[in-house]
């Protein structure tokens, strides 16, 4: 099934001229072309369009992915934040009082990488000694690449730290490439390291809607 995805501004990646108008022609898991929405939507019309508002650009990259979701709990909404709050928990001693097992790091690994997917995100960095969080993570589709060095405390946010949102960019769109951006509502990669990832509206993983804005 081919699905075409717009948005008012495409941003193919690092170094790359933005396209107004421009979208990303998906096939399957892989990208089958980029280009001006209108001469994709012409040259395949049975196509199923998703136009979005905003600036479309490759998936996020997230680092220290391992503190985020092995050493952060995410407390269940609802169930748990009349007790615990909203905020992730960090720090020996609280996670030591919550008495964490494998199988509750695994559940609270499910909503942070939820949070992470309304975030852009596409991939982290990081190596997971859990095995409920290991797995958490492959089955929402993030792909785990290896820890890279980076200052500041970790952070749901890839754009942390960064002079530029592309910066925080995985991979580029082209054809050939995985089936893997999002889009944010802004109007450009300046705007969109200001107002930063919560902006994001849709993430896609594998040719896969996995995050959409309600």
């Amino acid at each position: 099934m081919l699905t075409l995805h717009t948005a008012e501004l495409l941003v193919p990646g690092p170094g790359s001229a933005p396209l107004p108008g421009g979208a990303v022609l998906v096939e399957g898991d892989r990208i089958a072309r980029v280009g001006p929405y209108e001469e994709l939507g012409a040259a395949y019309p049975h196509a199923r369009a998703r136009r979005w508002p905003g600036v479309l650009t490759p998936g996020l990259l997230v680092r220290g992915a391992d503190a985020l979701l092995e050493r952060t709990y995410y407390p269940d909404d609802p169930y748990e934040t009349t007790e615990l709050g909203r905020e992730p928990i960090t720090g020996a001693e609280a996670l030591a009082d919550l008495k964490m097992t494998e199988a509750r790091w695994g559940n609270s690994a499910r909503r942070g990488t939820q949070k992470l997917l309304a975030r852009g995100v596409v991939a982290v960095a990081g190596r997971f000694t859990v095995q409920a969080v290991r797995t958490a993570v492959v089955r929402s589709g993030l792909t785990v690449v290896a820890p890279a060095a980076y200052e500041g405390e970790p952070s749901l946010d890839p754009f942390a730290g960064r002079e530029r949102a592309e910066e925080a960019f995985h991979g580029v769109l082209e054809p050939g490439a995985p089936a893997r951006f999002a889009v944010f509502a802004v109007a450009g990669p300046e705007e969109l390291l200001e107002q930063g990832p919560t902006t994001c509206v849709a993430t896609v993983i594998g040719g896969r809607l996995l995050h959409r804005r309600r």
